[in-house]
């Protein structure tokens, strides 16, 4: 058989474009129904459209190809290219990893996207030297605190097994006279069901995904941080990619970022909504706990500028100066990072 000239050029143009078209893995920790999945799948399709099919990203979620806690460093050494991680996770390997995590610093979707800007060079410069280039973060709702029963005093929190995700949640715990235990999101249900568990502090949205009335009874709308999810990708991927397909990630990585704490705060009511009518006793804590929890975000934000050194005090100055700037502009006096006051009461059924 004959090729014209015309038709050669054509297939050779295809098989060189199949040959360089490149697959990468991204592993994620939270089920595939979780909006931060749902928003990395769109990023991913969104890529492989720009691209061409250059570069398809496919997920793996709820801890599939790797756990939670293996991801990070799998995208490190490059067994994975990219995923996603609560970076707070890793605040043992350096503090500068939670700066979102810091009690009553950042606690509404505004303020935590001016402290996710404050921190976006220390946090870049960290992550660089560990071959990783982070790619876009989304917050989590507001956090809350989770009992299988109910605690209107600090004493009523004492000895109760409290499930940590993290060095600062595991901080909480023991500041509050409570035990930690590390279980990953994946492993959270059943640690539930057994009773490894009966309290933790998380978002309305992991309550709705692990269905946690099932085995918990209370909630109190604490809002004392908001988490972020990072996602990030191998700084030898990112290089050998084309530039035209390196602009289509960063591009659709800003993207994921917006439309991500878009969502989140969309849905944050509708997740305390939905644990009320599910059964669950949704309430602002007593006056009592907000006080111990006040001074427990004292003691953890001054622990937190020990450890991180210069590189937390500038994300925490740069930040300062975001909000002071702000409220300057508005009329108001800036804030100092002080715990917000407990929310008004309310009925169990309303949206926070």
């Amino acid at each position: 058989m004959k090729l014209t000239a015309a038709a050669f050029l054509t297939l050779t143009t295809a098989l060189a474009g199949a040959a360089s078209a490149e697959t990468w893995d991204m592993p994620m920790a939270y089920p595939a129904n979780n909006y931060h999945t749902e928003n990395a799948q769109i990023f991913a399709d969104a890529v492989k459209e720009c691209t061409g099919g250059e570069l398809e990203i496919v997920i793996h979620a709820g801890g599939s190809l790797f756990k939670g806690d293996e991801i990070k460093r799998a995208v490190q050494l490059g067994e994975a290219q990219i995923g996603e991680r609560l970076l707070s996770a890793h605040a043992n390997e350096n503090a500068v990893f939670a700066y979102d995590s810091i009690p009553f610093l950042a606690t509404s979707f505004e303020a935590s996207e001016k402290l996710r800007a404050a921190a976006e060079p220390v946090l870049a410069k960290v992550l660089e030297a560990q071959n990783i280039v982070p790619l876009y973060s989304v917050p989590w709702p507001p956090q809350g605190l989770y009992f299988s029963k109910p605690v209107d005093s600090p004493e009523a929190m004492e000895g109760t097994k409290f499930r940590a995700y993290n060095s600062i949640t595991a901080r909480v715990a023991e500041l509050a006279g409570m035990v930690p235990t590390q279980v990953e999101a994946a492993d959270l249900k059943q640690a539930l069901a057994t009773g490894v568990v009966s309290a933790m502090i998380s978002s309305g949205a992991t309550g709705v995904d692990e269905s946690v009335w099932e085995d918990m009874t209370n909630f109190y709308d604490v809002k004392a941080w908001l988490p972020r999810n990072t996602v990030f990708v191998n700084k030898d991927a990112l290089d050998g990619l084309s530039d035209a397909a390196r602009t289509c990630v960063l591009d659709e990585a800003a993207a994921a970022q917006t439309r991500g704490a878009d969502k989140a705060a969309e849905l944050a009511g509708g997740f305390v909504k939905t644990l009320a009518d599910n059964g669950m006793d949704v309430n602002p804590p007593s006056e009592a706990i907000t006080a111990k929890l006040q001074e427990i975000g004292e003691t953890m934000t001054a622990e937190w500028l020990e450890n991180a050194g210069e590189e937390g005090k500038a994300i925490v100055d740069a930040y300062e100066a975001r909000v002071s700037t702000v409220d300057a502009d508005a009329g108001r006096p800036g804030r100092s990072g002080a715990p917000t006051p407990p929310p008004e009461p309310r009925s169990a059924s309303a949206q926070c």
